[in-house]
């Protein structure tokens, strides 16, 4: 297929524009910075509903845009029960985690380990970070590489979608690097205005394209081959299963992972001017997610009617159908919506690449230059009191960005080869690669935060157990082990590994912090 075969000049120059806008905040965004504080924390004075907006805005990311309607697609709504984890576990981090974290006053949150524990502690916890945030940024950014490249060439071919994701990396590295945290804030609240216009929009679009009204919908989705499609409690006792009742309150222990020891998402709470503003934040934010979700669920189950009922549909069928899953909600943006529209719909969609993806380039950044940059220079030069070289101003952090993001853009690509392997959902495979990481973090963490005990020597173990743990409870490890027809669904990892890394941590005795730890 020739290049830019699929999109009218209008929708083309309708994302032009969303892209211009998102470079153009950033390079506002940068204007009143003058050091590392300022650029990784705002200043603390940014405004909490914006917070909010972004927090909201992250947590949703291409895995929402794109992986969510491919689950109502091929099964039904129980992923929303994930939604009283996530509320639950917002509620937990913003009165346990977030009060001392913010009052810490580091750069990131594993400063707290340094200040707890000591250096080592740290730069473990970071590094974690920074290897479990790696892989799952990298595999939402190949998520929208998807989309992209169907765009770019209406042929879902791996070079194409390489290419796809090379250049939405080069975009949101470009933006992030002008204006540090402040440009993902800011850039976030048009993003998920953006994403939620387009979820609208779709859901419109596709109620006048199927003939039947909105009753008959319901009735026909309830009984689809003796199945009802819109189900969303699932109360079977089973641990294979990662979308039961059961499975929403365990996945509480990834959400409190994902909110209170994810650089990526606390980052913008900790940029507040209060701890009230950030737990109100995090709190808000998850409460704004259930709607939001049930959105492109409900996207899932009308594409399903108007891909695969061809009787429902009579003279409106698609005379394309879809053949992967992963594809159906880009493909009927990119072939089924009219010119204008198109650009409109795909613009939501790179709003939710973009919208993870420049926060995880920051928090990332922010982790190097804090938790081991920033340590190591001090150990080089100790008599130096500054966190970066005066002649240097916002050079390192910015080169720190941009650094991250030519790495994390680089896994994306790998990720297409890791993705179609595995043959996992899009959701399964962006949620279940950062519990690797979350494991270990969070043992440590609630260690921490809840007891006096544990050291540096005590934190790196539990950080290697809670990644070991994971690993053995992967579906390719665990049947080996308990037999082959024994699996344990993703929400239990992080019960079991958290659980283990959590008893290694608060093992050891209590430590003294070394001396030249930052305070």
């Amino acid at each position: 297929m020739p290049l830019l075969a699929t999109f009218e000049i209008v929708d083309w120059l309708i994302l032009v524009l969303y892209f211009a806008v998102m470079i153009a905040i950033g390079a506002l965004a940068a204007r009143g910075q003058s050091g590392t504080q300022s650029f990784f924390l705002g200043g603390r004075a940014m405004p909490a509903w914006a917070v909010t907006l972004s927090v909201l805005a992250t947590s949703l990311s291409a895995a929402t845009f794109i992986g969510v309607p491919q689950l109502s697609y091929n099964g039904d709504w129980t992923y929303l029960i994930f939604n009283i984890g996530a509320i639950l576990g917002a509620i937990l981090v913003a009165f346990v985690f977030i009060p001392p974290l913010y009052h810490a006053g580091t750069i990131t949150i594993y400063g707290y380990l340094d200040q707890r524990y000591g250096a080592a502690a740290a730069v473990g916890a970071s590094t974690a970070f920074l290897v479990g945030r790696l892989l799952a940024s990298g595999a939402r950014l190949f998520m929208a590489g998807i989309a992209f490249s169907l765009i770019l060439f209406d042929e879902p071919r791996t070079n194409y979608l390489i290419f796809a994701i090379v250049l939405l990396g080069a975009i949101g590295t470009i933006y992030t690097v002008c204006g540090g945290i402040k440009a993902v804030i800011w850039t976030d609240v048009l993003q998920i205005i953006v994403v939620i216009g387009a979820a609208i929009l779709s859901i419109y679009l596709l109620l006048q394209r199927i003939p039947l009204s909105i009753t008959e919908l319901i009735d026909l989705l309830e009984h689809v081959h003796g199945e009802n499609k819109l189900r969303v409690v699932d109360w079977t006792w089973t641990g294979s299963r990662p979308f039961t009742v059961w499975g929403g309150c365990a996945v509480t222990f990834l959400y409190v992972a994902s909110f209170g020891v994810d650089q990526d998402l606390i980052q913008r709470c900790m940029t507040t001017r209060s701890t009230w503003g950030a737990s109100g934040s995090m709190i808000v934010s998850n409460l704004l997610a259930a709607p939001v979700i049930l959105l492109f669920l409900v996207i899932g189950s009308l594409l399903y009617v108007f891909y695969n009922m061809p009787d429902v549909m009579g003279a409106a069928a698609p005379i394309v159908g879809v053949t992967d899953s992963r594809q159906v909600y880009p493909q009927f943006l990119v072939h089924q919506l009219p010119a204008g529209l198109s650009g409109l719909a795909m613009a939501g969609m790179f709003a939710a690449a973009m919208s993870s993806f420049d926060s995880a380039v920051n928090a990332m950044a922010a982790t190097v230059i804090g938790d081991l940059w920033t340590p190591w220079k001090r150990w080089w030069r100790p008599t130096s009191n500054h966190e970066i070289d005066p002649d240097t101003g916002l050079h390192v952090p910015r080169l720190a960005v941009l650094g991250m993001g030519v790495l994390l853009t680089g896994f994306a690509v790998v990720a297409t080869y890791l993705q179609q392997a595995g043959g996992q959902t899009l959701v399964d495979f962006a949620l279940g690669v950062m519990t690797f990481a979350y494991a270990g973090l969070l043992g440590v963490f609630l260690t921490a935060l809840l007891t006096p005990r544990g050291n540096n020597a005590s934190a790196i173990a539990a950080l290697f157990a809670g990644a070991v743990v994971v690993l053995l409870c992967q579906p390719y490890m665990l049947p080996r082990l308990m037999g082959q027809q024994f699996t344990l669904a993703m929400p239990w990892w992080m019960v079991i590994g958290t659980t283990v890394s959590f008893l290694v941590c608060v093992a050891g005795a209590p430590g003294h912090r070394p001396a030249g730890g930052v305070d």
